[in-house]
């Protein structure tokens, strides 16, 4: 029994009848593929796209500045998320089928999330809680690795793909999810399922996990919502403003990418607000059944926004680079956690912060022993979100040992405080940015603050060395790459 059963029954016996109607947090989970940082209204003011209930979402609660995905691509995060862990701990360093190769070949790469993790939802589901999953799961190739068998009551739409089989309208050709009438949306689906779930949970704690599949491509919306945006880019004047440039006009670098510099897609903005609609109902639907004010909400992305390939339809700016990349374009995301009666409404926090820190963060606010040997990467914003101190953490860290198919370079990076060190593993080269004054990441300190780098590069190869972190292979009779 965890402590706060525990003490709701002590205090029963002491006072019967007098807290009858204590009862554990409930915790929905919404998480987006693909959402980028500066794809919100909480976080960028002139974004294109229209989040009102994401906004009143970071209004209730608190909204991390700072907030991490554990990759720059979508099933690292995800596992991260579930076990609190690195995802580098067991080599799940790329998307779950991501083989790409170039100069050298990826380091190995683990495709599932191993039954032996004590993940997120089997500690809630042990703790008496009911526990759903809808939308897109990603995290292992067969159906013993499936949300079912990973502590979830009910899964809705999850198993072994990372995108949408045959697109965002019925029929699915999804195992886990049996068609609609044709045309229906999938983004909208998933939320009637969620919203039945909260329906049936008759007073007893919940987890509900929504992740839905968009924004991730397909690139495809209802047409009255793409209509819309068509019809707003062109009021706002968008039609006739740079959409593109190569990343060396915007960033010095020797190989040019076209990035995407101005917010106007009308397909990605209607699925943006398609999803926006639907958080809008769960949270409604909170309210209806008055739940609210005994629910705990997170929100969060698993990578940054897609911004130099698959059609480029977002803009970081002035974020650099995009999904697959190690910039903070492809990591940074919008990080929200409302706490009610805990967490101060709109309030911010600035501390670096990371997907793996959810699990011994849901922890703790549920009152449940922590897990330490399972969730060992993550700590818990529990004091950040009772504004009563920090989070005790060094750094930061990352490792994307693979050729990304947006373009993303191998490499690691660091975060010390305002500093951040990116190396290249092909080569070793190391860039120094200072977050600071610099989010773009565009002034390279590194000649100018040597020592800076030493410190910093030696605590990523520690890492690097207790996380067992594998790094690229080298080709049959090809050259061997660059080591720590």
């Amino acid at each position: 029994m965890n402590r706060i059963a525990v003490l709701i029954a002590f205090c029963a016996s002491l006072f019967p009848g007098k807290i009858a109607d204590a009862k554990l947090p409930n915790v929905v989970f919404f998480l987006v593929d693909d959402l980028g940082y500066m794809d919100i209204g909480a976080n960028n003011a002139n974004t294109f796209y229209e989040t009102p209930n994401v906004d009143r979402l970071a209004a209730s609660g608190m909204r991390f500045t700072n907030g991490y995905a554990a990759n720059p691509v979508c099933s690292p995060t995800r596992y991260s998320i579930m076990t609190g862990k690195y995802p580098s701990r067991i080599d799940a360093t790329n998307y779950f089928s991501g083989t790409r190769s170039a100069k050298y070949l990826p380091a190995p790469l683990n495709d599932r999330m191993g039954l032996e993790e004590v993940t997120l939802a089997e500690s809630f589901k042990a703790a008496g809680y009911q526990t759903a999953f809808l939308g897109k799961w990603h995290l292992g190739p067969t159906e013993e690795f499936w949300p079912e068998h990973q502590g979830f009551d009910i899964n809705v739409g999850g198993y072994s793909r990372g995108a949408p089989a045959a697109g965002y309208f019925s029929p699915y050709k999804n195992p886990r999810l049996a068609d609609g009438p044709k045309g229906e949306h999938l983004t909208a689906r998933l939320t009637d399922e969620a919203i039945k779930i909260l329906d049936k949970v008759k007073g007893k704690p919940f987890l509900l996990y929504l992740s839905f599949y968009t924004v991730h491509t397909p690139l495809q919306a209802p047409n009255d919502l793409v209509e819309k945006y068509r019809r707003k880019a062109e009021r706002l004047g968008l039609n006739d403003k740079p959409e593109f440039a190569d990343e060396e006009q915007v960033w010095p670098v020797k190989q040019a990418r076209r990035v995407r510099i101005l917010q106007k897609h009308a397909v990605y903005a209607a699925m943006v607000e398609s999803m926006d609609t639907n958080i809008g109902r769960v949270l409604h639907k909170l309210d209806e059944l008055g739940l609210s004010q005994d629910t705990v909400v997170c929100f969060t992305g698993d990578n940054g926004g897609l911004s130099t390939s698959e059609g480029s339809p977002t803009s970081n700016l002035p974020l650099r680079g995009g999904k697959g990349w190690l910039y903070e374009g492809g990591i940074r995301e919008p990080f929200l956690i409302r706490w009610p009666g805990v967490t101060k409404p709109n309030s911010t926090s600035d501390e670096p912060v990371i997907s793996t820190d959810f699990y011994p963060t849901l922890l703790e606010i549920a009152g449940l022993d922590p897990k330490p040997k399972q969730h060992l990467d993550g700590r818990s914003l529990v004091p950040l979100l009772k504004q009563t101190s920090g989070v005790n953490r060094d750094a930061l860290y990352w490792h994307y040992p693979h050729y990304s198919n947006q373009g993303g370079f191998p490499g690691g990076a660091v975060r010390m405080g305002n500093f951040k060190l990116v190396e290249r593993i092909e080569d070793g080269r190391v860039n120094l940015y200072d977050l600071s004054n610099d989010v773009g990441e565009r002034n390279d300190l590194a000649t100018r603050m040597p020592e800076r780098v030493a410190r910093m590069r030696a605590g990523l190869h520690q890492w690097y060395k207790e996380v067992d972190a594998k790094l690229l292979r080298a080709k049959p009779n090809g050259p061997e790459p660059w080591r720590p």
